[in-house]
């Protein structure tokens, strides 16, 4: 399984290349995090390097938060911007 998802990493991340460092990042965000997590969190803005993501809750937003290394690290990876930090907010 884990060789599929490396295969589906690399094949977005070229098929990517004519969209936008925020759309880039919006699309490897399942990827990057699995389907459970993305949809417990949504892109909501970047700029200059820093990835804004709207949470649902608290316990969901303290999960990601433990990864935002790894989380960085893997979007900068799968959609070739540059991902500095990520900035982890509270849904409304």
């Amino acid at each position: 399984m884990e060789g599929i998802r490396d295969l589906l990493k690399n094949t977005l991340g070229q098929s990517l290349n004519s969209l936008g460092d925020e759309d880039r990042l919006a699309a490897a965000w399942p990827v990057a995090c699995g389907k459970t997590m993305a949809e417990r969190g949504m892109i909501v803005g970047y700029h200059d390097g820093v990835l804004r993501v709207r949470v649902g809750n608290a316990a969901w937003l303290k999960q990601l938060t433990s990864m935002r290394g790894q989380l960085a690290g893997e979007l900068s990876r799968i959609a070739a911007a540059r991902v500095s930090e990520i900035h982890f907010e509270m849904k409304r």
